[in-house]
């Protein structure tokens, strides 16, 4: 009976991994299925069907897990708010600059950061502010989102105040508004999509933008 129970237990240690690999296939499945789907037709012609059968699964799995369209726009921008890299945006930004002492240094990565996030990024917020328009669950998640954006630059303002890196005429309030609109998709639609700026001088215009702006000039 003792070995019995070692093999259930065994069996389960195996299984678990096994199932929580094949979730996470699924689920990014649904997502590269939605993104694409939204992007091709917009939010309000999407449908859950649609998306279920092209990512090969029931449409019950799609509300269980996202439970509708907000949520899978949102799960979309939200793994896109992770950047392209080995690690997630968010936290090669904080590991670089806990590590990093040049002010200019912090700043120019996170410049190329700004561009990497919002070449992902943009497409789909351009989704949700066109749909916010009209649908309220879209209309929260472009306020949730802004929020987001605005609480993790007032961080990164405060990082840099408490560093001592912030010009004496710059306050944590100014250095996050600025901070603030260098990160933002409509600059991004702007200078890469309207004037067509490549995503390297694009990322170190927001730099040299943020060096001029929060620095001071000696520095």
């Amino acid at each position: 009976m003792e070995r019995a129970r070692a093999n259930v237990k065994s069996t389960r240690h195996y299984d678990s991994p096994v199932r929580r690999a094949q979730a996470l296939k699924t689920q990014k499945a649904v997502l590269d299925a939605a993104h694409s789907r939204f992007l091709d037709t917009g939010y309000a012609a999407t449908t859950i069907a649609t998306i279920a059968r092209e990512a090969g699964v029931s449409v019950d799995t799609i509300y269980k897990t996202f439970g509708g369209k907000a949520g899978l726009v949102r799960a979309i921008y939200e793994r896109g708010l992770a950047g392209r890299g080995p690690a997630p945006a968010y936290q090669r930004s904080d590991e670089m600059r806990a590590r990093e002492t040049d002010p200019r240094v912090i700043m120019r990565e996170w410049g190329a950061l700004t561009a990497e996030v919002a070449s992902v990024v943009t497409p789909i917020r351009v989704l949700i502010r066109s749909a916010a328009a009209t649908d309220p669950d879209m209309s929260a998640l472009l306020k949730d989102s802004s929020d987001e954006r605005l609480k993790r630059m007032r961080h990164h303002a405060r990082f840099l105040a408490d560093r001592g890196y912030l010009r004496d005429d710059i306050s944590v309030a100014k250095a996050t508004d600025i901070l603030w609109t260098c990160s933002s998709v409509e600059l991004y639609e702007l200078l890469v999509l309207q004037r067509g700026w490549s995503l390297p001088r694009f990322g170190r215009f927001v730099a040299d933008f943020m060096i001029a702006a929060l620095l001071p000039h000696s520095q």
